[in-house]
């Protein structure tokens, strides 16, 4: 998995009922975009995120410049 800064982190829901967790990498920690991650997720708390399966990265592209 490879992410950078700006992409957006979802976590499935592992059981029934259970919603996706879902966040925004803002450090990247690992080389060329490995994890573990600086994730800020939607609730306002922030962690060192290293994935496992059922999550995806959502990569956002870098702004052109004007």
């Amino acid at each position: 998995m490879r992410a950078e800064v700006g992409d957006k982190i979802v976590v499935r829901g592992r059981h029934t009922g259970d919603g996706d967790r879902e966040g925004v990498v803002t450090e990247v920690h690992g080389a060329d975009g490995a994890p573990p991650y600086q994730v800020q997720w939607i609730d306002g708390h922030e962690t060192i995120f290293m994935p496992a399966s059922g999550t995806l990265v959502e990569h956002r592209p870098a702004p052109q410049a004007g």
